[in-house]
């Protein structure tokens, strides 16, 4: 028995190793095929959850595979889901930002990264993107994470680092850094270089991260506080110049959360809340459809159906680097929504972006991609 007990332990480290070496090639593919990555968060079940009907638990998630988990959709019958990477219901902040580090040091470099967070109302989308005072998300982490490389780097490159902050809200685009909540509209650049433009949008340069919290525009609406029946982007953008060479690198940085992808039947919303509700899907089927259209490499890419995959179209479609974090419950009573948010994760997994494209200016003027 003790002999059959280490060989046991030798088969289950060589398991583990497999696994690793398995996902370690898998990241690799993913590189050379440009895939969007594809993240999935276990919200954990509250107390406040354990005492209602229909509270228990039906997502589990395998400790020996960070890409599966299992939905039980009732009467035995379950349906297993393979994904880049799954966070189970204890993941801390910084376990999920590890994921994410990589994408965001590559906007330093030169690439449009956009990384947003799917998933029904409740479901932690708020908090993965940003946090609490005490245990920050993706958004105040990736900007700590922005000016530490940069300072790394000062000796070799110099940067301009600017933000701004925009709601969508019904389909209208609203400016979260002016008092008034100005109303804004996007359009195609007047340089000729073909890139989108906002005109009127309030950018704020900032020098390091303390600079960031001290700005009284931030501290409300960027890093705490806005509705769940709205899409709010945080949107940083890094201009770097090669101090040997002069050569210069423009990146982009999209921190999306979105709005609750509830169904409107399940919702029950009427009046005001009906329209927000419709206005949302309308908005995450756009979502939808540019990722069915890149999947399926289509000539024509839906970006203009939507204020949201229009303003994303410089970072969210071919050549760029994306991750999407879904969240989802571990609920009975929501088992409906998170198979949606699962199918459609499941769906995202496939897009192919192909190779990322370096945004570089070289020394003599030319622009080109690498």
């Amino acid at each position: 028995m003790s002999e059959m007990s280490e060989a046991n332990k030798d088969l289950l480290e060589k398991y583990r190793k497999e696994v690793a070496l398995r996902r370690k090639y898998h990241e690799q593919l993913v590189e050379l095929k440009g895939n969007i990555r594809v993240l999935c968060r276990v919200k954990p079940v509250l107390k406040e959850d354990q005492h209602e009907e229909g509270q228990s638990v039906v997502v589990t998630t395998d400790p020996n595979n960070e890409s599966a988990l299992s939905v039980l959709k009732g009467q035995g019958r379950s349906h297993d889901f393979e994904l880049d990477r799954v966070f189970h219901p204890q993941a801390t902040q910084e376990e999920v930002f590890q994921e994410i580090e990589p994408l965001v040091t590559s906007c330093i470099d030169g690439y449009h990264v956009c990384i947003f967070a799917y998933g029904q109302t409740g479901s932690g989308k708020t908090y993965t993107m940003e946090g609490s005072t005490e245990n920050p998300g993706i958004n105040q982490r990736a900007l700590k994470h922005l000016f530490s490389e940069i300072e790394d780097r000062k000796d070799m490159w110099t940067y301009t680092v600017t933000v701004s902050s925009v709601e969508i809200y019904n389909e209208v685009l609203r400016d979260l850094l002016s008092k008034d909540g100005e109303k804004l509209d996007i359009k195609i650049n007047p340089d000729g270089t073909g890139q989108l433009h906002v005109p009127g949008l309030r950018l704020i340069e900032v020098k390091s991260f303390q600079h960031i919290k001290k700005l009284p525009e931030f501290g409300n609406c960027i890093l705490f506080s806005h509705s769940s029946r709205s899409h709010a982007l945080l949107m940083i953008t890094v201009l770097g110049t090669d101090l040997a060479s002069g050569a210069k690198t423009t990146g982009k940085l999209n921190l999306v959360d979105l709005a609750g992808s509830e169904r409107v039947w399940k919702s029950g919303a009427e009046g005001e809340r009906l329209k927000e509700a419709q206005n949302i899907n309308r908005s995450l089927l756009a979502l939808g459809d540019v990722i069915q259209a890149l999947r399926g490499k289509e000539k024509h890419i839906p970006f203009r159906n939507s204020r949201l995959t229009y303003l994303l179209q410089d970072s969210l479609g071919k050549g760029n680097k994306t991750a999407m974090v879904v969240q989802v419950s571990a609920l009975e009573s929501n088992v409906g929504e998170t198979m949606c948010s699962l199918k459609f994760a499941e769906r995202v997994c496939k897009v192919e972006l192909g190779p990322a494209a370096r945004k570089i200016q070289r020394g003599g003027g030319s622009h080109q991609c690498d």
